[in-house]
């Protein structure tokens, strides 16, 4: 098995550039069985959020859950050499705590994507939770920020409005754009839709670590 920095690296299914140059890629991290356990993982999360559990069935789940975390915790191993968030090529860079955020078309100043808010995202009255909404512009924002062969940069400040409710379980799209670079400041904007109407909308401020600033 061999290794290489993800600098410039590239994922086959996006096109995508991976900025993390920290992290080591490990050629096909996790396999299709990582996918696998990555989707069953998110399905888990919804059922749970929407189901009605009696006390026994809560204790008895409760322990075949156990027993998968601790079969887990036996395989943990350092952050750079953990799949979480280096695949490419799943929604959400394979990362459960993220949206499945799905890449159509990325390029150096502009990315353009779909995303289905699940159950597990729920806020109430069919609305997802306010604060999954900025996860998801945070998350597709700094990607973009450091992509394009540009160092990496850290969120300065995030504004998001909310400007309808963002509904779980149907297919939304999301557009961002790099709309200027200051010297190591980066102002990007994005644009969550449900069909023609923007439910938010966000403008963030992204700014390139110095050397050695983790």
């Amino acid at each position: 098995m061999t290794s290489e920095p993800l600098a410039g690296r590239v994922s086959a299914t996006t096109g995508e550039p991976d900025p993390w140059r920290n992290r080591v890629a490990i050629a096909d991290r996790g396999g299709a069985g990582y996918a696998e356990l990555i989707a069953s993982t998110r399905a888990y999360l919804d059922a749970l959020a929407a189901a009605s559990i009696g006390s026994d069935d809560a204790a008895r789940l409760a322990e075949q859950v156990r027993q998968v975390t601790s079969a887990l915790q036996q395989r943990a191993v350092e952050e750079d050499a953990a799949p979480i968030g280096t695949r490419l090529d799943l929604p959400g860079r394979g990362h459960p705590l993220l949206l499945p955020f799905v890449v159509d078309e990325w390029t150096e100043s502009a990315v353009r994507g779909r995303v289905v808010f699940g159950r597990f995202h729920l806020g109430g009255n069919g609305a997802a939770h306010g604060g999954t909404v900025p996860l998801l512009f945070d998350e597709v924002l700094g990607r973009l920020s450091s992509g394009g062969g540009r160092s990496v940069g850290r969120t300065a400040y995030l504004h998001v409005n909310y400007r309808h409710i963002t509904p779980i379980g149907r297919e939304l799209e999301l557009d961002a754009t790099l709309d200027r670079i200051e010297g190591r400041k980066r102002f990007i904007t994005g644009r969550l839709r449900d069909g023609g109407t923007v439910v938010a909308d966000a403008e963030g401020l992204f700014v390139e670590l110095l050397p050695g600033q983790p």
